[in-house]
């Protein structure tokens, strides 16, 4: 990879001020009644984003800039930054949530969809809200059991459930008020995104395209949990009307785009929204990113017919009512996982010497799109990473990507090495953006994935596991310990600066691993970031200097957030190790396997003098594989099943990476009866290790233990220091 303001008005606005802004334009809000006072003062507060005291929302204003105007840390003095107090969290999963500050108390989501509030300056848990998600939801979930956050609507809180449930809290008690379920839990749905509160409608999407779902955004009632209105993502399977929102654009135009003939039918098409939801305050519109098709390969999707609207695609819709307005559609025909669903930044920029109202979009697919918001035209496609190889550019006559012909692998009939691969050149990774400097921070990472049309009858929909239409098992590293060392060679990562005025990279900082923390950025001319490998960094905003780096002990993911309480400005993040790559990397995974997993709440001020414990002992598992067993069937056998049913959770050529149990070091591995008792029987099922009974027999089940012995083995004898078991 290349070497790579606020009126003074506004800011003096006190709590009925704030709530009188607006008030005329909120007397009759659609469907609903007239807010009340807090209910003003949260949307004026979500408006404006105030003066930085609080950091109401998970983007930090309804423009999701990530950006505070706070400048009492600033690029002089943000070296002495030192914990003010943290707060251990209860599971050691991924911790993906920003902070969120309202009147000096702060929220957290966490694992398992969990819900904390704390005193932002001091740290004294004032409550703590447990939903109770049965364990065995998580085999619905791609990319581990974690929730982005909550939002904050006068006295209410919501949050959504790794089930379905879309949850109302008191936010000064904790306490339940209302719960809706959001979808059919006898799918394979999940929610691990942050609700939105536009008015008085609560939105929130849903996860789950790599099983076969359909995908759709719903606004509920704030006060009762009642649907408003529905946009549906994908098609009915049968293209009718189902009373929805969508109904009239996919039956004007949305249907022709997919085919009559394809997997999607059964399977729903995909398309789901499960992180951007973003209200445009400007203009009373929301956008949505959607995400990748079901299955990914087009070719057995929609018979290699089609765009596929709105798969990956950025969606514009009517606030009260949810019609459809425009889109833009990033990926057509989308084969390779590339969503839409990466944050979206709203900006004003200068497009021909005219302020132009702009939304900003990095996607999987490696390109930086600066997009018109009143209509959805394309202003602007360059590439934020190098390498890309799917496609050359775009088409600004057309908008349409310049393909590589060799990356349409169900056409070819030949292997495809993708770079970006599936997890994408930037992830759900919050980005930033200063309108001091004018540059976007996005946390950026190459990892290369190859895509194959050679598939078999394992390889076709199941009722368990992904079902992407390429074959996964047969794309997993070969026993040569050159591909090893190239895997965590060509997996990096890297925190990009990207100016949209020139389309080209300000600034950058690599990386020796994927997987980094989002970003935040300030007046006071800074950006901040954890990284994989256990260091919050703070970066001069506009020239990229490190000007702090602390270590957290453990890798971060998550993005941080800033307030300021009683005159302090703090800065807020979670710490632990999570999300889909660490779960499927194996050797990919690099440095980072070797940190512990610490789920932690920290919280940071100049002067902070708090440590934090010693880090736990490093954790040397007995390494003594199981005498082998089998025959070279049935071990080929078990490298099959695992690559179908395993990988995606325990990692490629079953290596762990301190996060799920390694299964190369199992206590089951030696005991035929107990791995069963495990895999067949459901013996975990309630930390998320359900039966697999339905797509694997007792001979199956042998055969993946002949293969994670003979795995054992293999990393032990060839590649020991790179692969050894890591303690969770």
């Amino acid at each position: 990879m290349a070497k790579k303001v606020f009126s003074a008005a506004l800011l003096g606005c006190a709590a009925l001020a704030l709530a009188a802004c607006n008030a005329s334009k909120n007397d009759s809000i659609s469907g609903g009644g007239s807010l009340d006072d807090a209910e003003k003062a949260s949307e004026a507060l979500l408006k404006t984003g105030g003066n930085g005291d609080d950091w109401a929302g998970i983007g930090y204003s309804y423009d999701e800039q990530r950006f505070s105007p706070l400048t009492d840390i600033n690029d002089k003095n943000v070296g002495g930054l030192g914990i003010a107090w943290y707060a251990d969290l209860d599971d050691a999963r991924g911790q993906e949530a920003t902070p969120v500050v309202v009147d000096g108390v702060m929220f957290v989501s966490h694992a398992w969809s969990k819900v904390d509030a704390w005193d932002a300056a001091t740290g004294k848990k004032l409550w703590s809200f447990d939903p109770k998600v049965p364990g065995e939801r998580a085999v619905s979930a791609c990319c581990d059991v974690v929730n982005r956050g909550v939002a904050v609507w006068g006295d209410k809180l919501f949050v959504g459930t790794l089930d379905g449930r879309l949850i109302a809290l008191d936010r000064k008690t904790g306490k339940e008020l209302w719960s809706t379920q959001t979808f059919d839990t006898s799918k394979p749905y999940t929610i691990t995104g942050a609700p939105r509160v536009v008015k008085d409608m609560v939105l929130i999407g849903n996860g789950g395209a790599e099983f076969g779902v359909r995908g759709y955004v719903t606004a509920y009632d704030a006060d009762t949990g009642k649907e408003r209105w529905r946009f549906y993502t994908a098609p009915n399977p049968e293209k009718k009307k189902d009373g929805a929102a969508s109904d009239d654009i996919f039956a004007a135009k949305g249907n022709a785009t997919w085919s009559d003939k394809g997997e999607w039918k059964v399977s729903g098409g995909g398309g789901t929204v499960w992180d951007a939801i973003v209200y445009d305050k400007d203009l009373d519109q929301i956008y949505l990113g959607v995400g990748n098709g079901n299955p990914w390969n087009h070719g057995e999707r929609s018979n290699g017919e089609g765009d596929n609207w709105f798969l990956s695609s950025v969606v514009a819709l009517d606030a009260d009512t949810g019609a459809y307005k425009w889109h833009y559609q990033e990926t057509p025909a989308e084969s390779w996982d590339y969503t839409a669903t990466q944050p979206i930044i709203l900006a004003e920029q200068a497009v021909n010497g005219k302020p132009t109202k702009v939304l900003y979009h990095a996607p999987k697919n490696g390109f930086f799109f600066t997009i018109d918001r009143t209509n959805g035209k394309l202003i602007d496609a360059k590439p934020y990473v190098d390498g890309i190889n799917w496609a050359t550019g775009y088409d600004m006559a057309t908008g349409r990507p310049i393909e590589n012909p060799d990356a349409r692998f169900y056409r070819t009939g030949k292997p495809f090495i993708a770079i970006p691969g599936a997890l994408g050149a930037h992830n759900w990774h919050p980005m930033s953006y200063n309108p001091a400097t004018g540059l976007v921070y996005i946390p950026a990472q190459q990892i290369p994935q190859g895509y194959l049309q050679d598939m078999d009858e394992l390889d076709k929909r199941k009722v368990l596991g992904f079902n992407v239409g390429t074959s996964l098992n047969k794309t997993m590293l070969p026993d040569d310990k050159a591909a090893f060392r190239a895997a965590v060679a060509a997996t990096t990562g890297r925190l990009v600066a990207f100016d949209p005025r020139t389309g080209k990279v300000a600034w950058g900082v690599d990386y020796p691993a994927a997987w980094n923390g989002g970003t935040m950025t300030s007046a006071g001319n800074l950006v901040f970031q954890g990284t994989s490998t256990g260091r919050f960094r703070a970066y001069a905003a506009d020239t990229g200097k490190q000007l702090l780096d602390l270590d957290m002990q453990s890798g971060i993911v998550s993005a941080p957030s800033t307030f300021r309480v009683g005159g302090v400005q703090y800065v807020a993040f979670q710490t632990g190790k999570g999300g889909a790559f660490p779960l499927v990397a194996g050797v990919a995974g690099g440095v980072t396997r070797k940190l512990p997993n610490l789920p932690r709440l920290v919280v940071l001020k100049v002067g902070g003098t708090v440590k934090l414990p010693a880090p736990p002992a490093t954790t040397t598992l007995a390494w003594n594989p199981p005498p082998q067993f089998g025959t070279p069937q049935q071990v080929a056998a078990g490298k099959a099943h695992f690559g179908r049913y395993c990988i995606v959770c325990h990692g490629d050529s079953a290596i762990g990476n301190g996060f799920t149990p390694d299964l190369r070091v199992s206590g089951a591995l030696t005991n035929a009866d107990a791995w069963k008792s495990v895999i067949l029987d459901g013996a975990l099922k309630d930390r998320g290790m359900v039966s697999f009974a339905r797509v694997l027999t007792p001979a199956d089940v042998e055969a993946i233990r002949a293969y994670v012995i003979d795995r054992s083995h293999w990393t032990k004898a060839n590649l020991p220091e790179a692969t050894a078991p890591v303690g969770r």
